[in-house]
């Protein structure tokens, strides 16, 4: 669909409504009009076919098996237990069986027939949750650090991320009337105001999240806009922020390119709300809206500067920004093993790989949180923190997780710190596998390990089935992007701390060329690595890799290599 066409339907679509309901009602066909498809990501859904059945359905002469998939927004990832049994439940009642932990701190249900849509929405709505802005050209579910316990900073931090979630929603109500009410509206109503997105919303996706130092497990330099909390005397005192971050681009088109957040400066707590509109106003009214490839926030900075951005910040949120505090990141991984809160009872956090829970992992889960939790946490890597345990269940837990596969137990420190997105067989842009491949790529990349002595170091490594980066895989330090079907890019040299992207190593390579080169990096890092040395910074130092400085570079080497030919 053609750039223009998606400013149009916005502009049209009476406060995102469009026909929805005339789609929904539609006995003819599996799927919606295709100008609603761009409408109901702003409600949170996605419609998406099978891919391994198209050549055998188109052969039968029929439609593509048509489904959806429904993200539910979920600030900071935070939910109670019995917000995740309602999940739970949906996932077979109107579900393929699974639930996916997103890289978002949000759930995914796949498999969804449209005829149950309305369904799923009126049980997520009655227990208080909802799919409203989960995509679309809105800012997406804010992210946040998933540990509030471990002090006053974290619980703080995880309440602004709540505000700002809701502070950037759209006004519409759409989503209740549709879904929920299931009404008709009136075509001569007019749509209600968007303050803050007007009536065309912004021109891409946007992204928000929250840090809390050390850790980074929110890749805040991934994000269009962040906040790094700073702390004094346990006390929050204030934000760094940062703007600019994103990771999409598209293969052989080097106008587009991912981007770290420049951080640009400080603010008081007090000022966050009128700062975070003020930067989606300014994408707002600044964004590009005739090439969506070159829409998102990261390129309006670098079309107009970091000097000429903060001027119109400043005016439009009324705030004096003040010089940057220093900071420090460690990583951008979960810390695993039970973690003690103020309140003497306990937290861990279940590795769930890939983020897909199946039937049998549900089950043991089901038990563990309706039992002995009191909250649930989901992690920015696409895993789960069971929290509020009695430390005498902690063994009763252990045992429930280990006996319905999950946990970290018997698994690596590379598949750890491992991710990947969806992508085949539902999403519609992937190119390759990812979600269904990446284990069987990292059994072979943790024998390479155990080989050279190194099955012990936390290597992240990320895939995403195409070059949007869901994964965010040019910030791991082995980093992969589908191409073709069973090939791949591979990326190589980002900093453990998320606060540097990796560069093309490998264009196009297939498993047995992509095993050789890390068989080869491998052995020497094995023989060469400085104490504490990460792989990433490894591979710079020793000059594997040049650093990347600005995200331009990180497919420099494709670039050269089409040029040359």
């Amino acid at each position: 669909m053609a750039d223009l066409d998606v400013e149009k339907i916005k502009l049209e679509s009476r406060g995102l409504r469009g026909t929805l309901h005339e789609s929904l009602n539609d006995p003819l066909t599996g799927g919606i009009a295709e100008s609603d498809t761009i409408l109901t990501k702003f409600h949170g859904l996605y419609q998406q076919d099978d891919r391994d059945l198209r050549q055998e359905r188109r052969e039968a002469r029929l439609e593509p098996l048509y489904q959806f998939m429904l993200r539910v927004r979920i600030p900071g990832g935070h939910i109670t237990p019995e917000q995740w049994a309602a999940m739970d439940g949906l996932a077979d009642s109107v579900a393929n069986g699974t639930i996916r932990l997103t890289t978002r701190q949000a759930v995914q249900f796949h498999g969804v027939a449209k005829e149950d849509l309305r369904t799923l929405i009126r049980r997520l709505d009655d227990a208080l949750l909802d799919s409203i802005a989960a995509c679309g050209d809105v800012n997406r579910n804010v992210m946040c650090h998933v540990q509030p316990e471990a002090g006053p900073v974290h619980a703080q931090a995880l309440a602004w991320a709540r505000r700002l979630s809701e502070h950037l929603l759209p006004r519409s109500r759409a989503w209740r009337e549709i879904w929920v009410d299931g009404e008709k509206v009136d075509i001569d109503r007019p749509p209600e105001e968007e303050p803050i997105y007007g009536r065309s919303f912004l021109p891409r996706k946007f992204k928000a999240a929250i840090a809390v130092p050390p850790v980074n497990d929110v890749d805040i330099y991934s994000q269009d806009l962040g906040f790094i909390a700073v702390a004094e005397d346990d006390r929050l005192v204030g934000f760094n922020v940062s703007v600019g971050g994103g990771l999409g681009c598209s293969h052989g088109e080097p106008e587009t390119f991912p981007r770290l957040a420049d951080v640009i400066g400080f603010i008081r707590p007090r000022d966050l709300l009128a700062v975070a509109e003020a930067v989606v106003t300014i994408q707002r009214d600044h964004g590009e809206r005739e090439n969506r490839k070159r829409a998102r926030f990261k390129y309006t900075i670098e079309s107009h500067g970091l000097d000429w951005f903060r001027r119109e910040l400043e005016w439009r949120a009324r705030v004096r920004l003040e010089p940057a505090r220093e900071l420090h990141f460690e990583h951008n991984g979960d810390r695993y093993g039970w973690i003690e809160q103020r309140d003497g009872r306990w937290q861990r956090t279940v590795f769930v790989e890939n983020g897909r829970l199946l039937p049998a992992h549900r089950s043991g889960l089901r038990e563990v949180i309706s039992r002995h939790a009191s909250d649930v946490r989901l992690t920015p890597n696409q895993n789960l923190v069971v929290a509020g345990v009695p430390a005498n269940a902690r063994d009763t837990v252990d045992l429930l997780l280990d006996s319905a596969g999950l946990g970290e137990s018997g698994t690596s420190a590379v598949r750890r710190h491992a991710m990947a997105c969806v992508a085949m067989p539902t999403c519609g842009l992937a190119m390759a596998e990812a979600e269904r491949y990446l284990p069987d790529l990292l059994t072979r990349i943790e024998e390479l390990a155990a080989r050279h002595g190194i099955e012990g170091e936390p290597i992240t490594v990320r895939m995403s089935g195409c070059p949007n980066g869901c994964s965010r895989p040019y910030l791991a330090e082995i980093g992969f992007v589908g191409r073709a079907p069973g090939r791949y890019n591979m990326y190589l040299g980002a900093a453990f701390d998320g606060s540097r992207l990796s560069r093309l190593y490998l264009d196009n390579a297939d498993e047995a060329e992509i095993l050789d080169t890390i068989d080869t990096l491998f052995e020497r890092y094995a023989a060469d690595r400085e104490d504490g040395e990460r792989f990433g910074d490894f591979l710079v130092r020793s000059g594997q890799v040049a650093a990347v400085e600005h995200g331009s570079e990180v497919n420099q080497e494709e670039v050269n290599r089409e040029q040359a030919s």
